[in-house]
């Protein structure tokens, strides 16, 4: 085989292995803060009266388990999926799919740590990640089961809430890696818009600062706690 063919199944090879040996246990992230997440007081008074209700109650406490159905458009670069796959060993977050109206159902659940488990389920991928306060400062830390991590600002934006990245890490147990920036998907931002009647808009934007923008993923999703019937409407 030719060794330029060869050189990316040898990384995704030694990557998968190096996952097996040291990784712990495939458990949730273990607890790198004792502080539970409290984005309100990450944000700031002032940012979090500007988000509207409906996203501060779903962002306030997480207390209880809630499941959101939704629809999505998803696209990536070639250098996006390239990542993607490299990144499959380590349970990476990003999906190398491109896709039209896709059902999507997010659950979020509180962990034990103070934090807040996410899964998605795309299709039939699932993807799942725990955001919790950064044990080293100001802002979020989100984490794969497979130690893949984003260190994230927290911050409102013309209403909507954003997650936005600083840098990405890789996490061994308390031991945590900064990744250089080439290496990355580029920068990340999430945001999470209010449309009303128990509606919102998720949108995830990756955009490299060489490559461009290397995946973005976008859809509508129905808040069951204050979705409008539209049966009872009439």
């Amino acid at each position: 085989m030719n060794t330029l063919l060869r050189a990316p199944l040898l990384l995704r090879s030694r990557l998968a292995a190096l996952v097996r040996t040291a990784a712990p246990a495939p458990a949730p992230a273990p607890a790198l803060a004792a502080a539970p997440l409290d984005l309100p007081a990450l944000m700031g008074a002032g940012a979090w009266s500007r988000l509207p209700a409906a996203v501060q109650r779903r962002f306030g406490t997480h207390a209880e388990p809630v499941r959101y159905a939704g629809r999505m458009d998803l696209s990536c670069s070639a250098f996006g999926r390239v990542l993607a796959w490299l990144a499959w060993p380590l349970r990476g977050p990003l999906t190398p799919d491109c896709a039209t109206d896709l059902p999507v159902e997010v659950a979020v659940t509180p962990d034990s740590h103070g934090g807040v488990i996410w899964s998605r389920r795309l299709g039939r991928r699932v993807v799942q990640s725990v955001k919790r306060a950064h044990p080293d400062g100001p802002g979020v830390l989100e984490r794969t089961r497979g130690g893949l991590a984003m260190a994230l600002d927290v911050l409102e934006d013309d209403g909507a809430l954003v997650f936005q990245s600083r840098h990405y890490l890789w996490c061994l147990g308390p031991v945590r890696v900064r990744l250089p920036q080439w290496l990355s998907p580029g920068q990340c931002r999430v945001e999470h818009r209010d449309l009303g009647a128990g509606r919102f808009r998720f949108t995830l934007t990756m955009t490299h600062a060489r490559w461009g923008q290397t995946f973005q993923q976008t859809g509508v999703f129905i808040d069951p706690v204050d979705a409008i019937d539209p049966v009872q409407e009439s």
